[in-house]
């Protein structure tokens, strides 16, 4: 490891400890939390994890000129609708995961019915956290309505409703493209814009970051089919092959390992280039892009 990547790989780690730690603080409800309900919040909004979108809002703030600790409350909002899209995706009626992050998801560690009030919770909490803890009102504002719409039926729950009916044998590749620009890639460019929002960004760092979002998050996807196919379950922390088994349309399935890891390379490649009108406060933007597309969980 260079000297260099060794100091980003501190900066990483610094940025996780720090998001870690408000994550906590926002979930440090008083006692009109029901305890079980309170440690399943707990349970699944701070199982260990990359913590990548929360580190893209407060990268993203930084590239513009802003400072980490503003978009801090953007990033936490982030962490927890992408926290609740994970335990409501994994129940039974959804799609029936008993492992995530390589612990019992939510709703075999505890039940059902707590796992759907987790996911309520988080998801409300998140707008309150923005509402509440971004400066400025008319920013706030924005920022709500930023987050709502890509987490709404037109981006990750429409994407999520049509990859549940989604099969390999009805399904093209610009299909399985735009579920997946919702369904993961939503997440991915409002986190960017959210951190862009907060420090004042201008259209120009605004559209760059957005762009770069896009290739990003369904480079993100793309890898995720990858890994589902060929990862280590030890690694991943989920069960594998099961998009397989269900008939599931992925990437592989449709252009095969090859093309899918060539169209990976490709999409990192333009999400790059998307960030050559900033100078060095984007290099920890474009080290992300790297992890990504070499990450093996």
């Amino acid at each position: 490891m260079t000297t260099e990547t060794h100091l980003q790989s501190e900066l990483s780690q610094a940025l996780r400890e720090q998001i870690d730690s408000a994550l906590r603080r926002a979930v440090d409800f008083d006692n009109g939390c029901p305890a079980r309900l309170k440690e399943a919040i707990e349970y699944s909004l701070l199982a260990p994890g990359k913590r990548l979108r929360p580190q893209l809002v407060l990268l993203a703030a930084q590239a513009c000129g802003g400072e980490a600790e503003q978009a801090m409350p953007a990033a936490v909002a982030v962490e927890m609708v992408h926290a609740y899209s994970l335990v409501h995706d994994d129940l039974p009626a959804m799609d029936d995961d008993d492992l995530r992050r390589g612990r019992p998801t939510c709703h075999n560690q505890f039940d059902e019915a707590t796992a759907i009030l987790v996911g309520d919770a988080l998801l409300t909490r998140a707008f309150e956290v923005l509402a509440k803890e971004v400066q400025t009102p008319s920013v706030a504002a924005r920022c709500c309505s930023e987050l709502a719409q890509a987490a709404g039926a037109t981006a990750l729950v429409g994407g999520q409703a049509d990859d549940l009916n989604a099969h390999f044998d009805e399904l093209s590749r610009i299909k399985l493209e735009s579920i997946h620009r919702r369904k993961t890639g939503a997440l991915f460019r409002v986190s960017l814009r959210l951190g862009a929002i907060v420090a004042e960004a201008s259209p120009k760092q605004l559209q760059a970051l957005d762009e770069f979002g896009d290739h990003l998050g369904l480079a993100f996807q793309v890898v995720d089919d990858l890994l589902d196919v060929s990862g280590s379950e030890g690694d991943v922390g989920k069960r594998l092959n099961k998009d397989n088994r269900l008939g599931k349309a992925t990437y592989p399935a449709i252009l095969g390992e090859k093309a899918s890891r060539e169209l990976v390379d490709q999409l990192i490649d333009q999400a790059c280039e998307t960030l050559s009108i900033f100078d060095e406060s984007a290099a920890a933007l474009r080290d992300i892009a790297t992890f990504v597309m070499r990450r093996n969980n």
